[in-house]
């Protein structure tokens, strides 16, 4: 190794990748990895890679020391960077893996950069912030022949496997609706961005933060965790949700690309008389339908997402008294021979009425994750990477999880559509139509664009900062 300190500290057996390459398999069986965003979520994301007993923390990188501190005290070996790509580039040799858990609008850049260099990769949910980044990762991972799994953990667990093998039995017959709900978003949301600018904590690298984002100036309370109800940095509640929730039935029908979408958006009032107009901020609720073409010969699938504390109706088979999913989100499949439900993650799969659960007895057909959702999805992902592209099935690999992201930030597309705001001709200025508004779009999913209002496209892959274009997006 290029620094001797580092193999003295960090390593005890030199990183396969190092050794013979990609694909080589190292005596050790060790995995290196090296993690992008050391807080948060990606504390828990290294713990539990370090928990397999087979994969080494050899490197840390945040942009806020503040977040990483944990990381840091559990893993003291880990050299520290704050700008992943210095930790790229001087490191790339000394590890295997990559795990990226950063905000939204940062996740393509990183993972990809990661896997041209043939690390394999796991990234937190949601895969990307916008269609193409998901369309361009998915092809990349076949691409570059590197493992990869998305951080929705509830793909490893059972209760997605048992309602496949419900319906694959038959038990519920012809899936034609599908209703997933959530009750976040938890944080700010449907407001203006704020005027007044903050100092920035000494411990964050703000201009690192913004990464691929728009300049701005800092504003309190956006880190840690209030990012998520902007454009420029999160997803809204479908982002952040979506993928726990809607994994169920989008594996379970083997759902493709929607073929349109629609929305209904909630909105605040500013006074007496004005709705708020804050293009910059995901809205408070909302309730998207998109339709899928049926897969195989199935009957079409009309699919509803609902925020923000929007429920669908409860279904008829479900006593009064029952919990309806976990209560603040949940999935109902509706079939043409019966119904069943789940909590968040796939959680607790039920058959309505919920007396079936126990009466319906099917053959176990799918091979259930050791560990499920807790630990299973880490230490999959940790053997497949030490095992080699191809040589093992992990839950929730870019194939599969790429299309799924492409799907909900559809979703996404239609929200923000559904905002874009004209001035009426000869009207007064405070006069303006919505064109995106009250209309389905129709989604050419192979080649990525809206086919009946093209002013909708702009939210399929948005343009990065100066210095922060990459080769690939």
């Amino acid at each position: 190794m290029k620094n001797a300190a580092i193999a003295g500290a960090a390593f005890t057996i030199v990183p396969r990748y190092v050794i013979g390459g990609k694909g080589h398999l190292a005596p050790s069986d060790k995995l290196f990895v090296a993690g992008i965003g050391a807080g948060g979520k990606g504390t828990s994301d290294i713990a539990n890679f370090a928990k397999s007993g087979k994969a080494e923390i050899a490197f840390l990188c945040d942009v806020d020391d503040r977040r990483a501190e944990t990381s840091r005290k559990n893993f003291p070996k880990a050299k520290y960077y704050k700008d992943y790509r210095e930790m790229l580039d001087k490191e790339g040799k000394n590890f295997d893996a990559v795990s990226v858990s950063t905000p939204d609008h940062q996740h393509a850049v990183q993972a990809l950069a990661a896997m041209q260099m043939g690390k394999h990769v796991y990234v937190q949910k949601p895969l990307t912030h916008d269609i193409y980044e998901a369309r361009m990762l998915t092809e990349a991972a076949a691409k570059y022949k590197v493992v990869t799994q998305m951080g929705n953990q509830g793909s490893s667990g059972d209760g997605v496997r048992q309602m496949r093998e419900w319906y694959n039995a038959g038990t519920i017959g012809d899936v034609t609706e599908v209703y997933c709900w959530t009750n976040r978003p938890v944080w700010p949301q449907g407001i203006p961005w704020p005027t007044k600018s903050a100092p920035i904590p000494k411990e964050l690298d703000w201009d690192l933060w913004l990464g691929t984002a728009p300049k701005k100036d800092y504003v309190d309370k956006l880190v840690p965790f209030n990012w998520r109800g902007w454009w420029d940095y999160g997803t809204g509640a479908l982002g952040d949700m979506a993928c726990h929730i809607i994994e169920p039935p989008f594996r379970t029908l083997g759902l493709g690309y929607p073929s349109s979408v629609e929305c209904s958006v909630g909105s605040v009032y500013v006074d007496e008389f004005k709705r708020g107009y804050f293009p910059d901020s995901c809205p408070p609720s909302s309730h998207v339908i998109m339709n899928f073409p049926g897969p195989g010969g199935k009957p079409d699938v009309k699919f509803h997402w609902m925020d923000g504390g929007i429920q669908p109706e409860r279904p008829e088979e479900l006593g009064p008294n029952e919990m309806m999913g976990d209560g603040g989100n949940g999935v109902i499949m509706v079939g043409s021979k019966g119904k069943m439900m789940c909590s968040t993650y796939g959680i607790n799969p039920q058959l309505l009425p919920t007396s079936r659960t126990k009466e319906v007895n099917v053959p176990q057909t799918i091979a259930r994750v050791p560990g499920g959702s807790e630990t299973g999805h880490y230490f999959q992902w940790v053997e497949a990477c030490i095992a080699g592209y191809g040589k093992m099935e992990v839950s929730s690999p870019f194939d599969i999880a790429g299309p799924m992201t492409e799907s909900i930030l559809m979703g996404n597309l239609a929200i923000r559509s559904y905002d874009i705001q004209k001035k009426r001709p000869g009207g007064r200025d405070d006069q303006f139509d919505y064109p995106g508004r009250f209309i389905k779009l129709l989604w050419d999913g192979p080649n990525m664009k809206i086919t009946n209002f093209d002013e909708a496209n702009q939210f399929v892959r948005r343009d990065y900062r100066d210095g922060w274009k990459m080769q690939g997006l």
